[in-house]
């Protein structure tokens, strides 16, 4: 079993390659490192993984630091960008491609205690080697052929062979519990192409033993490499750590999540309009279970209920309903205030003056109807430019046929006789419900909808003219009778 670790003492990472937009994988294991750091009174450290020298990025590297921003992961140490100016910690350099020093002197450390050795091995020998294994229905693996030979003059080195043991590795993972590789099926894997250009399964053994790192927590992916990197540690001396392997993240059909099924960049979501509380909340339920049924969370609150302990081995299945309904639920619960000012750049983006108060009145009364904060203007711009419309949308079917200018004419004066200190739902309400036992409700009702809002479909026109305003529920209901003026006369039996 784990031992609990001591408060202050816990060191955990995120080292994410910058080959690519920073993905909501990658970015669920940041919030679940994070949690445990904040959890334990640890640090939590960015680290780059740009060891790949063709494909890194510093566009991605920059998009990685944006995407943990956004989310609120605030990193204790970590490399310097645009977001942060210097660099902060006393472990750095933080990206990889900055600390081939490190791995040097490692390297040759093996190399001199014979733990690792050059291999000559071309690609067409070892693939021999690999075809003659599998013909003996053998594993696969390197067969050793240069560990204890002499260099042959003329000949090349091709790459840096670790000699591994044969051991059985074991450890207590803090997700699956205890775990078991046969090192036998392993062979002398290759830890670099020469002393200057280190690989994976290497320079993370070296980087996490410099940086103090005492847990790991990482995709299940990664669980195969962790035996690899175990017996590296051993080779050096280093301290082993402690492993927590995350489920991967499926799609409904329980297929690994592809680009296709979910957005390949975290920040995508942001562009479509999801608030960052609601894609942390989310993504912490991507695998981790909390002990009650709560499953709205704010930050703090994650912070205080996540317990790894919790997270589950089998994948976590990826629901864009569960998406939405959580980003919901954000916008509901989220201060008015705040909420106001996201939508600020969007009102004066289409040529209007930001009034407070009028938005945060209206998504008092419509926020409810929202997923994310792209659905705003789809749903409450009609209050700020009315939607063009054909006057044919105002008709209603109905047993009687008085004309429609007629109706929104009694309209207007049920309006226009409300002082604006008074027009508040109730006076309206009364007067509209006896003009609509006179006349029919539907035959009321629709056409001050169409008149106020432009749409067939939209919130209770009543709601509608209070929000709007006298005056301005006024002049779109005298625009609704103009527009009737050069149209034949609409009689409501004319179905819709």
């Amino acid at each position: 079993m784990v031992k609990k670790p001591k408060k202050g003492g816990v060191r955990v990472r995120l080292a994410p390659s910058p080959t690519g937009p920073l993905h909501l994988g990658t970015a669920r294991t940041g919030l679940f490192n994070w949690l445990f750091a904040r959890q334990n009174g640890g640090k939590f450290i960015l680290r780059i993984e740009d060891t790949d020298k063709e494909r890194s990025e510093r566009i991605f590297e920059e998009g990685i630091v944006e995407g943990l921003s956004w989310l609120g992961l605030d990193w204790d140490e970590g490399p310097a960008s645009k977001h942060q100016k210097s660099e902060s910690g006393d472990f750095g350099p933080y990206r990889q491609s900055e600390r081939i020093k490190f791995y040097k002197k490692y390297l040759q450390k093996l190399l001199d205690e014979r733990l690792a050795y050059y291999c000559y091995c071309t690609k067409d020998e070892l693939e021999v080697q690999r075809q003659v294994m599998i013909a003996e229905g053998l594993p696969p693996k390197y067969n050793g052929h240069c560990r204890n030979a002499t260099p042959s003059k003329g000949r090349t080195p091709q790459i840096i062979r670790f000699s591994a043991p044969e051991a059985k590795i074991e450890f207590d993972d803090m997700v699956r519990g205890r775990v078991v590789f046969d090192g036998s099926l392993l062979g002398d894997m290759v830890i670099a192409k020469d002393l200057e250009t280190p690989l994976y399964n290497f320079v993370v053994v070296v980087d996490d033993y410099e940086m103090k790192i005492t847990h790991v927590i990482r995709g299940e992916d990664h669980l195969s490499n962790t035996p690899k990197q175990i017996l590296i540690q051993r080779a050096l001396g280093f301290t082993e750590l402690v492993y927590g392997h995350l489920p991967l993240i499926l799609d409904s059909n329980r297929a690994k999540l592809s680009k296709r099924y979910a957005e390949t960049s975290l920040l995508n979501y942001r562009d479509k309009g999801y608030l960052p509380e609601a894609m942390v909340n989310f993504m912490a339920l991507l695998g981790w279970h909390p002990s009650d049924n709560q499953e709205i969370f704010s930050l703090d609150q994650l912070i205080r209920s996540f317990d790894i302990k919790k997270v589950q081995k089998a994948g976590a299945i990826f629901d864009h309903e569960k998406l939405d309904w959580v980003s919901g639920e954000h916008i509901r619960r989220m201060d008015l205030d705040k909420l106001a000012l996201f939508f600020k750049p969007v009102i004066e983006e289409k040529g209007f003056t930001f009034d407070g108060e009028f938005t945060k009145k209206l998504l008092a009364s419509e926020r409810a109807r929202m997923k994310v904060l792209g659905d705003f203007w789809p749903i409450m711009g009609f209050f700020f430019e009315l939607t063009p419309f054909e006057a044919k949308l105002l008709r209603w079917k109905d047993e009687i046929l008085p004309d429609v200018k007629i109706i929104l004419g009694k309209i207007y004066g049920v309006l226009d006789a409300i002082p604006a200190e008074s027009f508040h739902e109730e006076p309206l309400r009364v007067g509209l419900d006896a003009l609509a036992t006179e006349f029919g409700k539907g035959t009321v009702f629709w056409p001050l909808r169409v008149s106020l809002s432009g749409r067939s479909i939209s919130p209770d026109p009543i709601q509608i003219a209070t929000l709007l305003g006298r005056e301005r529920a006024l002049q779109r209901i005298k625009l609704a009778i103009e527009k009737l003026e050069d149209v034949n006369e609409i009689k409501f039996d004319e179905p819709t």
